[in-house]
C-alpha cells in the first residue's frame, strides 16, 4: 500500500488547511482511514479517524475544528482544518487499517505550521 499525503504549509492562526491523501488499492481495501501528528515534543498523537462504516472519532483537541472526510469513488481521506492554532503545527501524517488483515499503513508526513 502506498499513501501520498498534500496540503500541508503555513498559515496563520486562525486560518485553514485541507490535507489529502490518497492510497493505492480499492476504497473497499481499507476498515479505517485517518490522520495523526507528531512533534518533536510529542509522541505521535491520534488525530482523527473514518471507518468504512463512516464512523468518526475525534481527539479532543480538534473537535469543532476539523472535520475528516473519505471519497467513496477513490481512497482518499481529507482532514479540513479550520480556526488553526499555533499548538496545531506538526508534521501530519496519514495511516490506514487493511481489511483483510488489519495491518496499518503509515504515508509520509506533510507539515503544517501555524504562525500566531
Amino acid at each position: 500500500v502506498q499513501l501520498q499525503a498534500f496540503g500541508g504549509g503555513l498559515v496563520q492562526a486562525g486560518g485553514s488547511l485541507r490535507l489529502s491523501c490518497s492510497a493505492s488499492g480499492s476504497i473497499f481495501d481499507f476498515s479505517v482511514m485517518g490522520w495523526y501528528r507528531s512533534t518533536p515534543e510529542n509522541e505521535r498523537e491520534l488525530v482523527a479517524y473514518i471507518t468504512n462504516d463512516d464512523k468518526i472519532y475525534y481527539s479532543d483537541s480538534v473537535k469543532g475544528r476539523f472535520t475528516i472526510s473519505r471519497d467513496s469513488a477513490k481512497p482518499t481521506v481529507y482532514l479540513q482544518m479550520n480556526s488553526l492554532k499555533p499548538e496545531d503545527t506538526a508534521v501530519y501524517l496519514c495511516a490506514v487499517v487493511t481489511a483483510a488483515r488489519g495491518i496499518k499503513y503509515w504515508g509520509q508526513g506533510t507539515l503544517v505550521t501555524v504562525s500566531s
